[in-house]
Protein backbone atom coordinates (compact mmCIF):
# COMPACT_ATOMS: atom_id res chain seq x y z
CA UNK A 1 0.00 0.00 0.00
CA UNK A 2 1.43 3.40 -0.99
CA UNK A 3 1.86 6.09 1.63
CA UNK A 4 -0.30 9.17 1.28
CA UNK A 5 1.53 12.42 0.52
CA UNK A 6 0.23 14.11 3.66
CA UNK A 7 -0.20 13.11 7.28
CA UNK A 8 -3.51 14.29 8.76
CA UNK A 9 -3.83 17.11 11.27
CA UNK A 10 -6.65 17.31 13.79
CA UNK A 11 -8.45 20.34 15.17
CA UNK A 12 -7.64 23.15 15.31
CA UNK A 13 -4.63 22.82 12.99
CA UNK A 14 -6.03 21.07 9.89
CA UNK A 15 -8.04 24.03 8.57
CA UNK A 16 -5.08 26.38 9.15
CA UNK A 17 -2.55 24.71 6.84
CA UNK A 18 -2.48 23.89 3.13
CA UNK A 19 -4.05 20.52 2.30
CA UNK A 20 -5.15 20.13 5.96
CA UNK A 21 -2.09 18.05 6.82
CA UNK A 22 1.67 17.80 7.04
CA UNK A 23 3.41 16.97 3.78
CA UNK A 24 5.75 13.99 3.98
CA UNK A 25 9.40 15.02 3.71
CA UNK A 26 8.71 18.47 5.09
CA UNK A 27 10.19 20.36 8.03
CA UNK A 28 7.91 22.15 10.49
CA UNK A 29 9.33 24.61 13.03
CA UNK A 30 7.45 25.39 16.25
CA UNK A 31 8.95 28.42 17.98
CA UNK A 32 8.01 29.80 21.39
CA UNK A 33 9.73 31.33 24.37
CA UNK A 34 10.47 28.82 27.14
CA UNK A 35 7.28 27.88 28.99
CA UNK A 36 4.97 29.52 26.43
CA UNK A 37 3.50 26.40 24.83
CA UNK A 38 5.87 25.46 22.01
CA UNK A 39 6.12 21.83 23.09
CA UNK A 40 2.34 21.65 23.56
CA UNK A 41 1.81 22.93 20.01
CA UNK A 42 4.34 20.42 18.61
CA UNK A 43 2.75 17.50 20.46
CA UNK A 44 -0.77 18.53 19.47
CA UNK A 45 0.29 18.34 15.81
CA UNK A 46 0.78 14.58 16.36
CA UNK A 47 -2.58 13.67 17.87
CA UNK A 48 -4.63 12.95 14.73
CA UNK A 49 -1.80 11.04 13.04
CA UNK A 50 -1.17 8.98 16.17
CA UNK A 51 -4.87 8.15 16.48
CA UNK A 52 -4.70 6.84 12.89
CA UNK A 53 -1.78 4.52 13.67
CA UNK A 54 1.27 6.57 12.65
CA UNK A 55 4.51 6.08 14.61
CA UNK A 56 6.15 9.06 16.31
CA UNK A 57 9.66 9.78 17.61
CA UNK A 58 10.51 12.41 20.24
CA UNK A 59 14.17 13.40 20.62
CA UNK A 60 15.65 15.82 23.14
CA UNK A 61 12.58 16.36 25.33
CA UNK A 62 13.66 15.37 28.84
CA UNK A 63 10.27 15.45 30.55
CA UNK A 64 7.59 15.38 27.89
CA UNK A 65 4.67 15.10 30.34
CA UNK A 66 3.33 11.67 29.47
CA UNK A 67 -0.10 12.32 31.00
CA UNK A 68 -0.48 15.52 28.97
CA UNK A 69 0.60 13.65 25.84
CA UNK A 70 -2.06 11.01 26.44
CA UNK A 71 -4.66 13.75 27.11
CA UNK A 72 -3.88 15.19 23.67
CA UNK A 73 -4.96 11.85 22.19
CA UNK A 74 -1.51 10.53 21.29
CA UNK A 75 -1.20 6.74 21.44
CA UNK A 76 1.78 6.22 23.76
CA UNK A 77 2.23 2.68 22.40
CA UNK A 78 3.39 4.26 19.12
CA UNK A 79 5.85 6.82 20.53
CA UNK A 80 9.62 6.30 20.74
CA UNK A 81 11.40 8.59 23.22
CA UNK A 82 15.10 9.54 23.25
CA UNK A 83 14.99 12.05 26.13
CA UNK A 84 18.66 12.90 26.61
CA UNK A 85 20.71 12.43 23.44
CA UNK A 86 23.18 15.14 24.60
CA UNK A 87 25.43 16.18 21.71
CA UNK A 88 24.19 13.30 19.55
CA UNK A 89 20.70 14.72 19.02
CA UNK A 90 21.03 14.82 15.22
CA UNK A 91 22.35 11.25 15.07
CA UNK A 92 19.59 10.01 17.40
CA UNK A 93 16.98 11.73 15.24
CA UNK A 94 18.46 10.27 12.04
CA UNK A 95 18.45 6.78 13.59
CA UNK A 96 14.68 6.97 14.18
CA UNK A 97 13.77 8.10 10.67
CA UNK A 98 13.34 4.59 9.27
CA UNK A 99 10.78 3.67 11.95
CA UNK A 100 8.57 6.74 12.39
CA UNK A 101 6.25 8.91 10.32
CA UNK A 102 6.66 12.05 12.44
CA UNK A 103 9.69 13.13 14.46
CA UNK A 104 9.82 15.89 17.08
CA UNK A 105 13.32 17.19 17.81
CA UNK A 106 14.64 19.76 20.26
CA UNK A 107 18.36 20.45 19.88
CA UNK A 108 20.18 21.06 23.20
CA UNK A 109 21.45 24.41 21.89
CA UNK A 110 21.51 26.28 18.60
CA UNK A 111 21.62 23.69 15.81
CA UNK A 112 24.46 24.06 13.32
CA UNK A 113 23.63 24.74 9.69
CA UNK A 114 25.34 21.48 8.63
CA UNK A 115 23.52 19.25 11.15
CA UNK A 116 20.18 20.85 10.26
CA UNK A 117 20.78 20.44 6.51
CA UNK A 118 21.80 16.76 6.84
CA UNK A 119 18.75 15.96 8.97
CA UNK A 120 16.36 17.80 6.64
CA UNK A 121 17.82 15.97 3.64
CA UNK A 122 17.31 12.59 5.35
CA UNK A 123 13.75 13.56 6.32
CA UNK A 124 12.97 14.50 2.71
CA UNK A 125 14.51 11.24 1.45
CA UNK A 126 12.60 9.06 3.96
CA UNK A 127 9.26 10.85 3.69
CA UNK A 128 9.05 11.59 7.39
CA UNK A 129 7.75 14.86 8.86
CA UNK A 130 10.31 16.68 11.02
CA UNK A 131 8.87 18.94 13.73
CA UNK A 132 11.57 21.09 15.34
CA UNK A 133 10.86 22.82 18.68
CA UNK A 134 12.92 26.00 19.09
CA UNK A 135 13.12 29.19 21.10
CA UNK A 136 13.64 32.70 19.70
CA UNK A 137 17.17 32.75 21.19
CA UNK A 138 18.13 29.56 19.28
CA UNK A 139 16.17 29.51 16.01
CA UNK A 140 16.36 26.72 13.44
CA UNK A 141 19.10 27.81 10.99
CA UNK A 142 17.25 26.95 7.76
CA UNK A 143 13.86 27.93 6.30
CA UNK A 144 11.02 25.58 7.21
CA UNK A 145 8.20 24.43 4.97
CA UNK A 146 5.71 25.33 7.69
CA UNK A 147 6.06 27.31 10.91
CA UNK A 148 4.03 27.82 14.07
CA UNK A 149 5.25 30.77 16.15
CA UNK A 150 3.63 31.30 19.56
CA UNK A 151 3.40 35.07 19.99
CA UNK A 152 1.32 35.15 23.18
CA UNK A 153 0.46 32.71 25.96
CA UNK A 154 -2.08 33.25 28.78
CA UNK A 155 -3.28 30.78 31.41
CA UNK A 156 -6.89 30.83 32.60
CA UNK A 157 -7.23 30.00 36.28
CA UNK A 158 -9.84 29.61 38.98
CA UNK A 159 -8.42 27.92 42.08
CA UNK A 160 -6.23 25.93 39.63
CA UNK A 161 -5.00 26.24 36.07
CA UNK A 162 -7.92 25.49 33.78
CA UNK A 163 -6.78 26.17 30.21
CA UNK A 164 -4.23 28.16 28.23
CA UNK A 165 -4.90 30.48 25.32
CA UNK A 166 -2.15 30.77 22.71
CA UNK A 167 -1.84 33.19 19.83
CA UNK A 168 -0.03 31.30 17.07
CA UNK A 169 1.26 32.75 13.80
CA UNK A 170 1.13 30.05 11.12
CA UNK A 171 3.29 30.55 8.04
CA UNK A 172 5.85 28.97 5.77
CA UNK A 173 6.75 28.65 2.14
CA UNK A 174 4.41 28.60 -0.84
CA UNK A 175 0.72 28.62 0.02
CA UNK A 176 1.55 28.36 3.75
CA UNK A 177 3.10 31.85 3.59
CA UNK A 178 -0.32 33.49 3.92
CA UNK A 179 -1.82 31.34 6.66
CA UNK A 180 -1.98 34.10 9.34
CA UNK A 181 -2.40 34.41 13.12
CA UNK A 182 -4.85 32.31 15.14
CA UNK A 183 -6.00 31.94 18.74
CA UNK A 184 -6.16 28.39 20.11
CA UNK A 185 -6.77 26.86 23.53
CA UNK A 186 -4.02 24.40 24.40
CA UNK A 187 -4.76 22.71 26.63
CA UNK A 188 -8.48 23.36 26.89
CA UNK A 189 -10.51 22.08 29.86
CA UNK A 190 -10.22 18.49 28.56
CA UNK A 191 -6.45 18.74 27.93
CA UNK A 192 -6.82 18.94 24.14
CA UNK A 193 -6.25 21.58 21.48
CA UNK A 194 -9.26 23.66 20.42
CA UNK A 195 -9.97 26.88 18.55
Amino acid sequence: MAKSKTIPLGAPWGPLVPEGGLRRGSTVVVQAAAGHGGLSVALSLLSEASARGHWVGVVGIEDPGVVAIADLGIDLRRVLFVPRPRGAWAESAADLLDGVDLLIVRAPSRASHGAARRLMDRVRERGTVLIVVTEPSAPWPLPADLSFVVTESKWEATSRLVARTLTVRVGGRGSAARAGEHVVRLPDEQGRAAS
